[in-house]
């Protein structure tokens, strides 16, 4: 399937920006003002950052490290939780998720790969790929392993549900807050501003910089055929992520920072889960 790819890669029927998708992303970025007139609290902020590390932990071992490179295994029910949780995120849906990331791999820094900063623009490699019409088709000759399953078709489908189920939670959360522990300083909207506005955004340009910052900026370990990066900083907003050209000469490894100090926070959490059963068979990188 990669070769036939590789001769005959598919070709977006349209091009430009995608209305629909700037406005979604524009409102998301636009309400984080709201937080000016909410102001901040400190359970504010701490559900912020909560929110952030889950979700991103859902993106990078779920989104990533199982759906796109079944680099572990893992029961239907666990799965299903990081596939949610994954798509609370707003970053679309799982199989959406996965087939675009496969393509980044099978086209990685050439012309077919829509998020490239060797090829493209940083603001394209940034964000640009994710707001154009190009993006919005999902390959399905990419995922045929994903395609059974019916919950994530249906994730897949319905995107939009999970995020504002979580902005919903974080609303209610707020009032419930204000109204039994006043001392917290908090609110609904407040909540809302912080717990799902801000942290989403955030999670947005933190899972970004993978296509931007980590093909531009960091070490090269290995003499890949891309331009792909080991960069520190890009590692510990995204939870390892940012061992990206580590990532790139063992694609199938589930750990991605191959040293002690290279911190791999989804890989530790990864490797507590399997531990207690929760998932296994985690793929480590040919010995020698």
């Amino acid at each position: 399937m990669n070769e036939t790819l590789r001769a005959n890669p598919p070709r977006p029927s349209r091009r430009g920006l995608s209305y629909a998708v700037c406005t979604q992303f524009l409102f998301m970025h636009l309400a984080c003002l709201l937080a000016f007139w909410t102001g901040v609290s400190a359970a504010a902020v701490a559900v912020c950052l909560l929110l952030y590390v889950v979700r991103m932990f859902a993106i990078t071992a779920g989104f990533h490290r199982l759906f796109s490179h079944r680099s572990y295994r893992t029961g239907r029910p666990f799965q299903f939780a990081l596939a949610f949780v994954g798509t609370t995120s707003y970053q679309k849906g799982p199989l959406w998720w996965s087939a675009h990331h496969r393509r980044h791999h099978l086209h990685v820094d050439t012309e077919e790969d829509l998020h490239s900063p060797v090829m493209r623009s940083v603001w394209q490699s940034h964000v640009g790929w994710f707001l154009s019409h190009e993006s919005q088709a999902t390959d399905v000759r990419l995922i045929p392993n994903l395609l059974k399953y019916r919950e994530l078709r249906w994730l897949d489908k319905f995107y939009v549900l999970p995020p504002l189920m979580l902005a919903a939670f974080t609303f209610l959360l707020g009032l419930l807050l204000g109204r039994y522990f006043p001392g917290a300083g908090t609110s609904g909207w407040q909540m809302l501003a912080w717990g799902f506005f801000v942290s989403t955004v955030l999670l947005y340009h933190g899972t970004f910089t993978v296509n931007s910052v980590a093909h531009l900026f960091g070490g090269r370990r290995f003499e890949t055929a891309d331009n792909s990066r080991n960069n520190l900083l890009v590692a510990l907003i995204t939870l390892g992520e940012g061992w990206h050209n580590n990532h790139h000469h063992y694609p199938s490894s589930e750990r991605q920072g191959l040293y002690w100090w290279e911190v791999d926070v989804s890989h530790y959490a990864l490797r507590a889960l399997s531990w207690a059963g929760v998932v296994r068979d985690l793929r480590t990188p040919p010995k020698g």
